[in-house]
């Protein structure tokens, strides 16, 4: 099964637990309306990769940076960066007829991750940048979110189990778009300004 790297330790998720609709510019571009209560879906452990990949099913991927956290002890533990990968036009489709989201969400490869490392900054001063081929994508920030994250991670707990190694993905800011193939991305977190954790891929076929 597919694991992460967490403080030169290697550990397998049982799945990964996603915040929709976190940033207002995000929910702005694609034309969503801010949701009454927060927007939460799966992936299984076997979305994650560590390869980026351009296409599913011969439909173009669209990429969406976002800070992840680790779960240990049921709390968030480590940090790192995550591509949400999503199938947008099929989401568009299944959204339009009333229907579940996860054919455009959590299909295998739809999660790549870099490293996670110790949470022990504050979460306020958190944010992350995106870079394709050298320029700057996506930008934000603990404070752009409308869900922080410790608030999101009592939310869940109120209804599902978090097991040590899952992870939780917080929501992208504005920026998203399509994967090209050969493109190169290097996403990256940053507390306090510093770089904390990043990770480059080169985008395949």
């Amino acid at each position: 099964m597919p694991t992460v790297t967490f403080a030169n330790r290697q550990l397998t998720p049982s799945k990964l637990v996603c915040v929709g609709r976190n940033y207002v510019a995000h929910i702005h571009e694609l034309g969503n309306a801010i949701a009454d209560e927060m927007v939460v879906f799966l992936k299984p452990n076997s979305a994650l990769s560590q390869q980026l990949r351009a296409t599913c099913e011969a439909e173009t991927l669209h990429y969406e940076g976002e800070i992840a956290f680790l779960v240990e002890g049921g709390r968030l533990a480590g940090v790192g960066f995550a591509l949400d990968l999503t199938r947008r036009a099929l989401q568009s489709q299944l959204k339009s007829q009333g229907l579940p989201w996860e054919r455009a969400k959590a299909f295998d490869g739809a999660a790549v991750c870099s490293d996670f490392v110790p949470l022990d900054m504050s979460i306020d001063d958190l944010s992350l940048t995106l870079h394709v081929d050298g320029e700057l994508r996506q930008q934000g920030d603990v404070g752009m979110m409308l869900y922080p994250p410790e608030t999101i991670l009592e939310s869940l707990q109120r209804w599902t189990t978090l097991e040590d190694g899952d992870l939780i993905l917080t929501g992208t800011p504005a920026g998203v778009g399509p994967v090209l193939p050969g493109q190169q991305f290097r996403g990256c977190v940053l507390a306090a300004g510093r770089e904390l954790v990043s990770a480059s891929w080169t985008a395949g076929a």
